[in-house]
């Protein structure tokens, strides 16, 4: 530790950290504009010049390290006369605009200038014009002669989000910030450069004129779009969310979040929100008081539990409804007799299955692992912030393996990679077992090939310390899950390592706490002969495994009750009922993420229309239903009967099943299914600006290895027809030299995929 006076007091600091650090130790404040926490240390705006003594000139403080006995004025007149001349110097070529700019009001800029800028300007010359740039549909970078050079959005994209995207150009005065040629700014992460940048340079493009800032109100939640649990702030004007910001939390997103959670918001307010409860009778669609379309609910499902039995009932929901509706859903599903609800609503294999699985460790230990290995995980984009902090973690050192049908581009070095087609993951995870056991000296728990690649994993396993193997949402949605569940316990438990899992949705973890599964699984509950099923949050073509399996369920069904924030379409032709429920923007409502924290939020706005929170509709329900203990006057006594508080130790990632190879390689074209970042749930389809991005645009084209590619003979662009299980369809092709031969990726919850069957199996290709 190292000792130094900052205007007048004392205070201790880490040898090697800078003035900067100290001051911010003490809560003294320095005027600065390129110094972030986050970022390298760049010293180019000089805005955080201070006086040292025994200095012949100001020294910036973000870049000045700490020396024992050393004296800084942050305030001398020394100090403030050259803290005021580089204001100056910011201010000859900054545009007098203000009162039109939407960083008004929260302007860093705006802000010093207050105290260190001058009334006038004695520079009379033309002020530089940087022309506009388009670089995509989230970023607006049409007014960059408000730039100040400060260059927290190029390191940002370097250090944070992995990529390059943004650069300066010439030099001085002429310097602009700008993309690659032709390049627009895709990262998953890319909307964080628009809360960084101190100016109105970068602004946020969908949210641009929508209002100023202090009209704005302002509610801390939870982002439930995956199972991070970012803590956001939702930003409100005239009853509607027009913006979301990150809420600082070190332990979850740090300072940050993804494009997916800062601008899904505008699906909140689409024009498809349903308002109004609505019946179908003599096939028409009617609207409906609340009273009638619950009367019409209970009298439904209670003539088919006298009917049919309490077996023909089910209920799915999506794993970003709240714990409080989970339970009251469980509720009244028990309540009727019937244990057919579930959540996992894309794992075909539920055999075995853990009881609640979650991370295994804490969100932040992620960041101090020396060896990960993910198993069948999209990680960069199922889990944009925890890759970020995998990214991270391995400049520190960290050897990262993984096993998939794709070597796509992580944006960080991976050590070693098996890229298999999907039906082949358990042998080769076998392989990695097997290599395992031989350098262990135990006995393997199968006999199986071990590849060169599975050998590298392995000795990557066995060497270094805090390990951890995940399972990733593809490898949950995969056939044979159950065995890649044993494979994966078994290397975690023989090379010390913790395993943990990547699920989706924002509260899959809470929907195992409150037991919203069956030991069916949503295959099994399908497979049934139902007369009612009860959807809470999800939409049949894009958030189950199978599609039109699903819908040829539901059309079989007497009654379908969706309990959904959207009207479309497809709930209309399956649905008899549409009741319309908030969504979590207008509920109070409680999440638990992937690392087992419990997080409670409030309503943000009011119920639009007639809409009313699921958990007061399941709540009067049960009422109507006659089920006991139904009558809860808050979301806090739903959740005090949900969730026990000692539910943080009853999670657990063990399996029961045995490991035993049974799969073989197919030599054929196997379908290899990603969820589509910007398709994950209803609220992120409807946001029109994720749908512009080059993400979302790659999610609707199959991408095919380049041996198949040339096979067919296809240029970029070129229509293929795919078919699958008697269903086909024609949609564009795009070469894809990451994925492994014989496997195409075709995403799921997409409109193409939703005309086609499972997340895996055999496909045929053909050139149109």
């Amino acid at each position: 530790m190292v000792e130094i006076e900052i205007d007048g007091k004392a205070v201790e600091v880490q040898q090697g950290s800078m003035v900067m650090d100290a001051a911010k130790k003490l809560g003294t404040h320095i005027p600065h504009f390129c110094y972030h926490k986050k970022l390298s240390i760049a010293a180019n705006c000089r805005m955080c010049l201070v006086e040292v003594e025994k200095a012949p000139k100001p020294l910036p403080a973000c870049a000045t390290p700490v020396t024992p006995g050393m004296k800084v004025h942050t305030h001398s007149e020394k100090a403030v006369q050259a803290q005021k001349s580089v204001m100056e110097f910011l201010l000859i070529n900054h545009p007098l605009d203000c009162p039109i700019c939407d960083q008004g009001g929260e302007c860093q800029l705006q802000d010093l200038a207050v105290g260190y800028g001058k009334t006038t300007s004695r520079y009379s010359e033309e002020k530089r014009v940087v022309f506009h740039k388009n670089v995509g549909p989230l970023i607006s970078m049409e007014e960059m002669s408000r730039c100040i050079h400060c260059t927290r959005c190029v390191r940002f994209g370097q250090e944070i989000a992995g990529v390059m995207e943004l650069g300066m150009l010439n030099r001085g005065e002429h310097s602009e910030i700008t993309s690659f040629v032709g390049k627009s700014v895709d990262s998953e992460l890319s909307g964080n450069m628009i809360d960084l940048c101190p100016v109105g340079a970068l602004t946020s493009k969908p949210f641009r004129y929508s209002a100023r800032t202090w009209e704005l109100g302002r509610k801390r939640s939870v982002s439930p779009h995956d199972s991070l649990g970012s803590n956001v702030v939702l930003q409100t004007k005239a009853n509607q969310v027009l913006r979301t910001v990150p809420l600082e939390n070190e332990a979850i997103n740090e300072c940050w979040i993804s494009d997916k959670d800062r601008f899904a918001y505008e699906g909140l307010n689409g024009a498809d929100r349903l308002k109004k409860p609505m019946v179908k009778q003599d096939n028409r669609w009617i609207e409906t008081d609340w009273e009638a379309a619950l009367d019409y609910a209970s009298r439904s499902l209670n003539s088919i539990k006298a009917d049919h039995g309490s077996d023909a009932i089910a209920a799915l929901a999506h794993p970003m409804a709240s714990v409080e509706e989970l339970h009251l859903l469980k509720k009244v599903l028990s309540g009727l007799g019937s244990q057919n609800i579930e959540t996992r609503l894309r794992q075909q294999d539920v055999s075995g299955a853990a009881k609640a699985p979650w991370l295994g460790m804490k969100i932040a230990e992620v960041g101090q692992l020396q060896r990960a290995f993910f198993i069948g995980s999209f990680l960069r984009k199922d889990q944009p912030l925890l890759a970020a902090r995998v990214r991270a973690a391995t400049k520190r050192g960290l050897k990262v393996t993984r096993l998939g049908a794709s070597s796509e581009d992580w944006l960080m070095p991976v050590a070693a990679s098996a890229q298999v087609a999907p039906s082949n993951w358990p042998a080769e995870l076998a392989g990695v077992a097997a290599a395992v056991a031989q350098a262990k000296g135990i006995n393997a728990p199968s006999n199986a090939n071990v590849s060169a690649s599975a050998k590298a994993i392995a000795d990557s396993l066995l060497s270094g310390e805090r390990k951890a193997v995940f399972l990733g949402a593809a490898a949950m949605a995969h056939p044979q899950f159950a065995q890649l569940h044993a494979y994966a316990q078994f290397i975690a438990a023989n090379t010390d390592a913790t395993l943990g899992f990547l699920p989706e949705g924002g509260n899959s973890v809470g929907a195992h706490v409150v037991q919203a599964i069956s030991s069916a699984g949503v295959e099994g509950i399908l497979a049934k002969d139902l007369k009612a099923v009860v959807l809470l949050g999800l939409e049949p073509s894009a958030d189950l495994a199978n599609p039109q399996a699903a819908k040829a369920t539901l059309a079989k069904a007497g009654t379908v009750i969706a309990m959904t924030a959207f009207d479309s379409p497809e709930l209309r032709e399956v649905a008899d009922v549409l009741l319309p429920v908030t969504p979590y923007s207008e509920t109070s409502g409680s999440y638990i993420n992937a690392e087992g924290t419990l997080q409670s939020v409030q309503a943000a706005v009011r119920p639009l229309g007639d809409a009313r929170p699921a958990w007061k509709v399941l709540r009067v329900l049960g009422n109507l239903l006659n089920l006991d203990n139904f009558y809860f006057n808050s979301s806090e006594e739903v959740l005090g009967e949900a969730v026990p508080t000692d539910f943080a130790a009853k999670l657990s990632n063990t399996t029961t099943v045995a490991p035993a190879v049974t799969s073989l390689f197919t030599p054929a074209v196997e379908r290899l299914a990603d969820v589509a970042i910007h398709s994950s749930d209803a609220i992120v389809r409807r946001a029109p600006a994720l749908q512009l991005t080059q993400d979302a645009k790659r999610a609707i084209k199959l991408g095919v290895p380049s041996s198949l590619f040339m096979q067919l003979g296809l240029k970029e662009g070129d229509a293929v027809k795919v078919s699958q299980s008697g269903l086909s369809v024609t949609m564009p092709a795009t070469e894809e030299k990451a994925l492994a031969d014989g496997v195409v990726r075709l995403s799921a919850a997409t409109s193409v995929s939703a005309q086609l069957g499972s997340m895996f199996g055999l496909l045929t290709v053909e050139r149109v």
